[in-house]
């Protein structure tokens, strides 16, 4: 007899842990429904409006937050993407352009994610508003790279901005300098978010406000809440109405997602019952690129796989180059009509990404986030397209800076692409130590950008500072070890060189 009530123990045991977890989840959910209404009656009733949608998404991520346990993938479930279901580029390309693309270019919005600051390089303000190359911000690039489209062409393809509450009023300011150029901007604000109390995971606002003690209580929700953002300021119905069909969507950021011609004619030409409602632009791995999330098989679906998801004891295999040989650039063509669709049905499971905090007063929060490729698995005929390393070009770090206000690149009509005389295709290694990261330190360093054309690698780390007309190549790495300081003369030709101690130039 004890044999059996000890046989059935762990099983009454873990079905009263399961009871106590879920009357503990509902708890969870139902004190959060609670402090969000308070907050939401703490505001005017514009805010109060928009606040109310924001929640409403924020309930939804915060309810399958609650549900989640551990890492959201099966391991052994993964598998490589079918062959055709990741094209390369030059399958695209070799299939031509039609005698007019414009008909196509007509049904196409370009759409930039603009909702983060210039922090992380040193600079107040929105991200888009740091000048990139020849005077000219990653929005006045963005700017003319569409004007010179819609001029080329004759044709209508708009811009569209998604803000957050960081960078929507900043942007909207500057926004009145592009009235005379031929793009037409529209902008969208992505939600606002409340931070939780890691231990409490309740809401560490206050009220609806963003100033004094709340100014760190509210979060713009990564980039996966484009779908939901764009069909609640109801500019999605606008495009549609406007007969757009597809958006291209790509970080402001990255200098090297310009409207591609070939992927949109291979968009347009499909037949209607197999329409490609979602193009991932992926590209090979580098050892650079190894935390970069990944596209798979799962369950019968191309799913983005990130970082994130990933169990702890197989990071190192998410990391190889090997098994997963390409990333996802978040350069994403999507259809319109099929957001739209899945809005209305609610049908767009997102990943949740839990990002852990630490505020400057030490508290510690999460955020709940999902990503933009994420919902890749939700639509219908998805694709991967395998594309050149050029179309990725993401400035996040003053290296990256350095790499593009390079003579490494030409600028012509917004687009950056690489040099000519550069002998081989790919862009140099650049480490610039912590002297460098804020922009304006960068800047005060160099009297003018060194020759970089034959440049393999470039460390430098201290106090180092480059004279005018300063050539680098192969190989070279300068450190100044702590309390020297090393100016590289004006003219110097540094090639294979390791320099390092004390080298002071003085003016006469």
């Amino acid at each position: 007899m004890s044999l059996t009530v000890a046989g059935k123990f762990p099983s009454v045991l873990a079905g009263a842990m399961t009871e106590f977890q879920e009357k503990l989840r509902e708890q969870h959910e139902k004190s959060m429904h609670q402090e969000l209404e308070t907050l939401l009656s703490t505001g005017s009733p514009a805010s109060t409006e928009i606040s109310r949608k924001d929640f409403d998404g924020f309930k939804k991520l915060f309810h399958r937050f609650l549900q989640v346990k551990g890492p959201s993938v099966d391991w052994a479930k993964i598998s490589r993407p079918p062959e055709d279901s990741i094209q390369p580029y030059e399958k695209i390309r070799a299939k031509g352009l039609p005698a007019s693309i414009s008909a196509s270019l007509n049904k196409l919005v370009v759409v930039k994610l603009n909702g983060g600051l210039g922090t992380s390089m040193g600079c107040k303000g929105p991200k888009s508003l740091i000048s990139v190359r020849n005077e000219n911000t990653f929005l006045d690039l963005t700017v003319q790279q569409i004007e010179h489209l819609n001029k080329t062409y004759d044709t209508n393809v708009a811009l569209v901005l998604m803000n957050s509450f960081n960078t929507d009023e900043d942007t909207k300011k500057i926004l009145q300098k592009y009235t005379h150029h031929r793009v037409k901007i529209h902008t969208f604000n992505q939600s606002r978010y409340p931070r939780i109390n890691k231990e409490s995971l309740l809401p560490i606002a206050n009220d609806l406000g963003m100033s004094g003690e709340n100014s760190e209580a509210w979060y713009p929700p990564g980039h996966g809440d484009i779908y939901a953002s764009f069909a609640n300021s109801g500019l999605l119905d606008q495009l549609i109405a406007e007969g757009k069909e597809y958006i291209f969507v790509s970080n402001i950021d990255n200098l090297g997602a310009t409207v591609d011609l070939s992927i949109l004619n291979h968009l347009m030409s499909q037949p209607a019952d197999r329409r490609c409602e979602f193009i991932m632009e992926v590209t090979d791995k580098t050892r650079a690129d190894v935390k970069g999330g990944t596209l798979i098989q799962y369950e019968n679906h191309l799913r983005l796989l990130e970082i994130a998801q990933v169990p702890k004891a197989h990071v190192d295999e998410f990391k190889s180059v090997t098994k997963f040989k390409i990333f996802n650039t978040n350069n994403l063509w999507i259809s319109l009509p099929a957001i739209k669709r899945l809005q209305e049905k609610n049908s767009m499971d997102l990943e949740i990404i839990v990002n852990p905090k630490t505020l400057d007063g030490g508290l510690n929060v999460i955020q709940l986030e999902t990503a933009v490729g994420a919902a890749i698995k939700s639509f219908d005929n998805a694709m991967g397209i395998n594309v050149p390393r050029s179309r990725f070009l993401p400035v996040k770090t003053s290296s990256d800076l350095l790499l593009v206000m390079s003579n490494l690149y030409t600028l012509d009509a917004g687009s950056l692409t690489m040099s000519k005389k550069r002998e081989f295709p790919t862009t140099p290694h650049v480490k610039l130590g912590s002297s460098f990261t804020k922009v304006q330190d960068f800047l005060t360093r160099f009297e003018n950008i060194p020759d970089m054309l034959e440049l393999d690698h470039l460390t430098v780390s201290g106090d180092v500072t480059f004279g005018k007309n300063v050539t680098l190549k192969g190989t070279v790495i300068i450190i100044a070890n702590h309390g020297d300081r090393i100016d590289i003369p004006a003219g110097a030709v540094l090639e294979n060189k390791i320099v390092s101690g004390n080298l002071r130039i003085l003016d006469h």
